[in-house]
């Protein structure tokens, strides 16, 4: 499986033309068999910032998408439309998931879906401690809070400094007022402290889905 955050700095005059072309992009994969999730996200206090969240079932059939005519405009329009180049971050499982639509723990009509791209950068001395000390909190999140929708650690390839934590939460204080205290919350967040580059809390990207 390959998995894919592609992140977009769209300039704010060209905002919903690139919204309706990833649209019409997510439409077109829809009948592509290596597509498994498409999902696309804007950032709540800066919406020209949009992350797409991917997952094909080989290199090959990403390959095959790019090919496409839909594809293929979405990133002839990114020539124009961006304030600075695409970045694509090619992710690696640490403690896999099944896919997000498969998931047991379905958003229900009262949930207010809390969203996060947590991408940070620690110091390389400290990432073997820290995926350790992950390999339980991830476990724990998943199968002891009910709040908590999805949970996934990746690292990124060719970017041994960088982590990424994918989230979802029925609310915001599932997140705030009950998983950042849990024990295990608290003991990653003491590593966390140690390992991370500079100040936490501008890594944390809260988003809306579109």
């Amino acid at each position: 499986m390959l998995t894919l955050i592609v992140k977009f700095e769209v300039k704010p005059e060209q905002l919903e033309t690139f919204k309706q072309v990833l649209n019409d992009n997510k439409l077109g994969s829809v009948n592509e068999p290596g597509m498994l999730e498409m999902r696309f996200f804007e950032g709540k206090d800066s919406p020209t910032t949009i992350f797409a969240y991917e997952r094909w079932a080989s290199a090959e059939a990403h390959q095959a998408h790019v090919n496409q005519p839909y594809a293929k405009t979405l990133l002839q329009l990114a020539e124009t439309a961006l304030a600075s180049p695409l970045e694509v971050m090619n992710l690696k499982d640490t403690a896999a998931a099944p896919l997000h639509e498969n998931n047991p723990k379905q958003v229900q009509p009262q949930d207010e879906v809390f969203s996060i791209f947590f991408i940070f950068k620690i110091k390389q001395e400290f990432r073997a401690q820290l995926l350790q000390q992950f390999t339980s909190h991830v476990q724990c999140t998943r199968s002891e809070e009910p709040g908590n929708l999805v949970f996934d650690l990746y690292t990124v390839e060719g970017q041994d400094d960088t982590l990424v934590i994918y989230e979802h939460w029925r609310t915001e204080s599932d997140l705030w007022d009950i998983h950042f205290h849990q024990p295990y919350a608290i003991e990653t967040g003491k590593v966390l402290e140690q390992a991370i580059v500079g100040d936490m809390k501008q890594y944390m990207n809260f988003v809306n889905e579109f």
